[in-house]
Protein backbone atom coordinates (compact mmCIF):
# COMPACT_ATOMS: atom_id res chain seq x y z
CA UNK A 1 0.00 0.00 0.00
CA UNK A 2 1.29 3.39 -0.67
CA UNK A 3 3.19 5.05 1.82
CA UNK A 4 1.35 8.27 4.09
CA UNK A 5 2.24 11.43 5.75
CA UNK A 6 1.73 9.20 8.95
CA UNK A 7 4.63 7.07 11.16
CA UNK A 8 4.56 3.56 9.53
CA UNK A 9 2.58 1.50 12.01
CA UNK A 10 2.69 -2.47 11.35
CA UNK A 11 -0.66 -4.48 10.38
CA UNK A 12 -2.19 -7.66 10.17
CA UNK A 13 -3.42 -8.04 6.56
CA UNK A 14 -4.31 -11.87 4.85
CA UNK A 15 -5.65 -12.15 1.30
CA UNK A 16 -8.80 -13.93 1.25
CA UNK A 17 -10.84 -15.67 -2.25
CA UNK A 18 -7.97 -13.01 -3.95
CA UNK A 19 -8.69 -10.09 -2.04
CA UNK A 20 -6.70 -8.08 0.65
CA UNK A 21 -8.05 -7.86 4.30
CA UNK A 22 -6.88 -5.70 7.02
CA UNK A 23 -7.28 -6.26 10.77
CA UNK A 24 -9.45 -3.58 12.39
CA UNK A 25 -8.25 -3.26 15.96
CA UNK A 26 -11.36 -1.15 16.72
CA UNK A 27 -14.21 -2.98 15.37
CA UNK A 28 -12.22 -5.92 16.03
CA UNK A 29 -12.19 -8.12 12.57
CA UNK A 30 -10.51 -8.26 9.61
CA UNK A 31 -12.13 -5.53 6.50
CA UNK A 32 -11.30 -5.25 2.71
CA UNK A 33 -8.40 -3.39 2.37
CA UNK A 34 -9.18 -0.20 0.10
CA UNK A 35 -7.20 2.40 -0.32
CA UNK A 36 -9.98 4.34 2.25
CA UNK A 37 -9.40 1.64 5.11
CA UNK A 38 -5.52 1.89 4.43
CA UNK A 39 -5.47 5.69 5.34
CA UNK A 40 -8.53 4.97 7.96
CA UNK A 41 -6.29 2.22 9.55
CA UNK A 42 -3.17 4.29 9.66
CA UNK A 43 -5.23 7.69 11.23
CA UNK A 44 -6.66 5.58 14.21
CA UNK A 45 -3.22 3.97 14.45
CA UNK A 46 -1.75 7.62 15.05
CA UNK A 47 -4.45 9.03 16.92
CA UNK A 48 -3.89 5.88 19.31
CA UNK A 49 -0.43 5.97 19.71
CA UNK A 50 0.92 9.47 18.82
CA UNK A 51 -1.75 11.45 20.74
CA UNK A 52 -2.76 9.13 23.23
CA UNK A 53 -6.28 8.66 22.15
CA UNK A 54 -7.74 5.57 24.00
CA UNK A 55 -8.86 3.11 21.69
CA UNK A 56 -11.89 1.73 23.61
CA UNK A 57 -13.09 5.66 23.16
CA UNK A 58 -12.95 5.49 19.52
CA UNK A 59 -15.72 4.65 16.93
CA UNK A 60 -15.22 3.24 12.97
CA UNK A 61 -18.13 3.66 10.87
CA UNK A 62 -20.17 4.96 13.04
CA UNK A 63 -24.12 5.26 11.98
CA UNK A 64 -25.51 8.84 12.20
CA UNK A 65 -28.80 9.44 10.91
CA UNK A 66 -30.13 12.68 9.13
CA UNK A 67 -33.16 13.96 8.19
CA UNK A 68 -33.75 10.02 8.08
CA UNK A 69 -30.85 9.59 6.07
CA UNK A 70 -28.37 6.71 7.56
CA UNK A 71 -24.56 7.71 6.87
CA UNK A 72 -21.50 6.53 8.36
CA UNK A 73 -19.07 8.90 10.05
CA UNK A 74 -15.76 7.53 9.60
CA UNK A 75 -14.28 7.52 12.73
CA UNK A 76 -15.62 9.16 15.70
CA UNK A 77 -13.95 9.88 19.41
CA UNK A 78 -16.08 10.28 22.87
CA UNK A 79 -15.14 11.47 25.99
CA UNK A 80 -15.26 8.94 28.97
CA UNK A 81 -18.85 10.37 29.41
CA UNK A 82 -19.71 9.25 26.13
CA UNK A 83 -19.94 12.55 24.50
CA UNK A 84 -18.44 12.61 20.93
CA UNK A 85 -15.41 15.21 21.06
CA UNK A 86 -14.02 14.33 17.20
CA UNK A 87 -14.94 12.99 14.26
CA UNK A 88 -12.61 12.22 11.21
CA UNK A 89 -13.74 12.28 7.14
CA UNK A 90 -10.85 9.95 6.07
CA UNK A 91 -10.27 9.77 1.94
CA UNK A 92 -8.25 7.91 0.01
CA UNK A 93 -4.49 9.41 -1.14
CA UNK A 94 -5.85 9.84 -4.44
CA UNK A 95 -9.03 12.18 -3.73
CA UNK A 96 -8.41 16.05 -3.00
CA UNK A 97 -9.75 17.30 -0.24
CA UNK A 98 -11.97 19.97 -0.82
CA UNK A 99 -15.60 21.86 0.12
CA UNK A 100 -17.13 18.86 -0.53
CA UNK A 101 -15.10 17.16 1.72
CA UNK A 102 -15.83 19.67 4.08
CA UNK A 103 -19.50 19.81 3.71
CA UNK A 104 -20.07 15.76 4.21
CA UNK A 105 -18.25 15.93 7.47
CA UNK A 106 -20.32 19.44 8.96
CA UNK A 107 -23.50 17.16 7.72
CA UNK A 108 -22.69 14.78 10.49
CA UNK A 109 -21.51 17.59 12.79
CA UNK A 110 -24.84 18.93 12.90
CA UNK A 111 -26.23 15.80 14.48
CA UNK A 112 -22.82 14.99 16.81
CA UNK A 113 -21.60 18.56 17.74
CA UNK A 114 -18.29 17.76 18.33
CA UNK A 115 -15.44 20.06 19.10
CA UNK A 116 -13.24 19.21 16.66
CA UNK A 117 -13.27 18.12 12.88
CA UNK A 118 -10.68 16.26 11.32
CA UNK A 119 -9.75 15.30 7.43
CA UNK A 120 -7.35 13.73 5.92
CA UNK A 121 -6.57 11.70 3.06
CA UNK A 122 -3.31 10.24 4.32
CA UNK A 123 -1.14 12.82 2.91
CA UNK A 124 -2.78 15.92 3.90
CA UNK A 125 -4.77 16.52 7.39
CA UNK A 126 -6.64 19.39 8.25
CA UNK A 127 -8.03 19.84 11.73
CA UNK A 128 -10.48 22.93 12.69
CA UNK A 129 -11.63 23.36 16.31
CA UNK A 130 -15.26 24.26 16.61
CA UNK A 131 -16.40 27.69 18.53
CA UNK A 132 -20.16 27.26 18.99
CA UNK A 133 -20.36 30.61 21.17
CA UNK A 134 -18.97 32.98 18.55
CA UNK A 135 -20.45 30.46 15.71
CA UNK A 136 -16.65 29.90 14.21
CA UNK A 137 -13.88 27.68 13.55
CA UNK A 138 -10.21 27.93 13.62
CA UNK A 139 -7.78 25.59 11.83
CA UNK A 140 -5.36 23.96 13.87
CA UNK A 141 -1.59 23.44 12.98
CA UNK A 142 -1.63 20.12 14.15
CA UNK A 143 -4.01 17.39 15.39
CA UNK A 144 -4.98 17.73 19.18
CA UNK A 145 -3.86 15.10 21.81
CA UNK A 146 -6.40 13.40 23.61
CA UNK A 147 -6.31 15.11 26.92
CA UNK A 148 -7.22 18.92 24.65
CA UNK A 149 -10.48 17.28 23.18
CA UNK A 150 -12.44 18.75 26.12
Amino acid sequence: MEKLNLPDYSFSIKETKGKLQIFDKIRKKYVALTPEEWVRQNFVTYLIQEKQYPETLISIEMLVTLNKLQKRCDIAVFNSQGRARAIVECKATNVIINQETFNQIVMYNMKLQVNYLIVTNGLKHYCCKINYNTKDYTFLSEIPVYEQLN
